[in-house]
């Protein structure tokens, strides 16, 4: 007998081929999924998967018990685990798929896992951790033939995709070069730089070793040090404020340009680091490969935090044009065009632009597992994208330095030290196997 898995696969290409009003009404077996992170943005992915008419929450998972409540009433009866691993062993056959919305140190140890037992897996962004994780994600999505999608959301917002039409209708010509920034700082959220002195007993609802996870041991903090909301300024969990929008704020970028090759050098800039937080302000400068919508051999983006924001020089922007506080600037042979975080495009000539309707970015991942059929976003980009973003988290740990990145070897060229902050030494019990 077939097991739910097997049935949704084989049955796949037969609903691929019917128009979609037909698939929905002749759905044999709902996409069975758990939620793995079920607060915060957890909650509102479980929720966004939850409203799709074809999807079953059937099983959540999260560390901290208190953080719970919410899906125990959107599924009361589901099985609730703090352990992921547990929940997978006492219920994988009848998960089709997960969401993954936990910090991102434990992003590729959970993804990698589900991926490797068939599931479908819709993972946060940044998609992983550090570079070498993002590889052997993309890697273990192809090898398991699995459907999978990274959390950046506004890909499929109509502002995004209104800035990526318009950029390939050659509104501002070829773009010359391309400018991205976010006002947050690299540890604005904890408002730590250094680990607390005085630490505070864990919640009996929070299993702290399992929260972890990966990460080197250190005692639990107290509430907001690193759980639910400081950890992204540590470097042990996460990635600061490059790490927090570059998979957002460079994703239309990459998606615009048709970006698909790694840069080639980076160099990084920053008001200073200590070895346990993000520096308050970051620029990174990179060089990556020309693509049939730039001009020249190579293309500079350049990325900034923390509040610093790019000139306007070489644009017909006036001077005193205000910046959003967020986005990214193109800047083209007839053009400039700036997109803010979240807001609508617009262009120095002042041309109007058509508006390209938005999409359901949630609801695309599961249309995809139901006809088979993997939609953008995928890790097959997604884990690209998020490789560049890291590399820039590697180019601040040697500040002024240019880091020559030879992306299919994954290597650095010139400094072999760099290539130290590729992957992460792994707790005991906590090993990553290669795929």
């Amino acid at each position: 007998m077939l097991r739910r898995r097997q049935f949704l696969a084989a049955s796949a290409a037969g609903l691929a081929a019917a128009p979609a009003f037909v698939r929905g009404q002749n759905l044999n077996s709902r996409v069975q999924i758990a939620g793995i992170g079920c607060d915060g943005k957890g909650w509102s992915d479980i929720k966004e998967m939850d409203s799709h008419d074809a999807t079953q929450m059937v099983a959540y998972c999260d560390v901290d018990l208190s953080r719970t409540e919410k899906v125990k009433d959107l599924t009361p009866g589901a099985p609730v685990y703090q352990d992921f691993r547990e929940m997978l062993a006492e219920h994988g056959d009848s998960i089709d798929a997960v969401t993954v919305s936990t910090p991102d140190h434990m992003h590729a140890f959970i993804g990698l896992d589900a991926m490797r037992q068939g599931k479908h897996v819709y993972c946060q962004k940044p998609l992983t951790h550090n570079v070498w994780e993002a590889r052997q994600m993309a890697l273990q999505a192809k090898k398991s033939g699995v459907i999978t999608r990274l959390g950046n959301q506004i890909h499929s917002h109509t502002f995004y995709r209104t800035a990526v039409a318009a950029i390939q209708s050659g509104v501002i010509g070829k773009v010359k070069q391309v400018h991205s920034w976010c006002a947050a700082t690299g540890h604005g959220k904890s408002f730590h730089i250094s680990r607390p002195k005085t630490l505070e007993d864990v919640p009996k609802t929070l299993a702290w070793n399992l929260w972890l996870g990966v990460a080197p041991e250190r005692p639990y903090g107290g509430w907001k040090i690193y759980h639910p909301w400081g950890w992204r300024d540590w470097q042990d969990f996460g990635n600061g404020a490059l790490g927090d929008f570059g998979c957002h704020i460079l994703d239309p970028v990459f998606t615009a340009l048709t970006i698909n090759a790694a840069p080639t050098e980076l160099t990084a800039d920053h008001t200073g680091m200590n070895d346990e937080v993000w520096p308050a302000q970051t620029t990174v400068k990179y060089v990556f490969p020309g693509t049939q919508w730039t001009v020249g051999a190579t293309l500079p983006i350049t990325w900034y935090d923390g509040g610093r924001l790019p000139s306007l020089r070489g644009t017909d922007f006036p001077s005193n044009q205000a910046l959003p506080k967020s986005g990214s600037l193109f800047i083209g042979e007839k053009a400039s065009l700036v997109l803010p975080h979240v807001g609508a495009p617009f262009v120095s000539s002042g041309i109007l632009l058509g508006e390209v309707e938005g999409l359901n970015h949630y609801h695309g991942w599961v249309d995809g597992i139901i006809s088979g059929q993997q939609p953008s976003d995928g890790f097959d980009y997604g884990g690209p994208l998020t490789e560049a973003v890291l590399l820039g988290n590697v180019a601040v740990r040697f500040r002024g330095e240019t880091l020559k990145w030879n992306g299919k070897a994954m290597q650095f060229t010139n400094d072999d030290s760099a290539n130290a902050w590729l992957r992460r030494d792994y707790r005991d019990g906590w090993d990553i196997a290669a795929v």
